[in-house]
């Protein structure tokens, strides 16, 4: 697992760090939550505009029949 370095303020941290006493857990895995949560809602996020955008492609999709034409035909001049 890759580490990587922050620059936090020093009142930040030892706030965050008296925090996850309380949660019985450390800073570290406190960030690495977050992280993880942020991650997450991104995806999901791009989960609920695909489906949207699915469910729009399925309401205005029509059936055109069998496809009559090739691409040359589409492009001759």
């Amino acid at each position: 697992m890759p580490n990587i370095t922050l620059s936090v303020e020093d009142k930040i941290i030892k706030k965050v760090r008296k925090i996850a006493i309380d949660k019985n857990t450390t800073l570290t895995a406190l960030v690495r939550d977050f992280l993880t949560s942020v991650a997450d809602q991104d995806a999901q996020e791009k989960d609920i505009v695909v489906a949207k955008l699915r469910k729009s492609f399925k309401k205005v999709s029509r059936n055109m029949g069998k496809r009559k034409w090739t691409r040359e035909v589409l492009h001759e001049r």
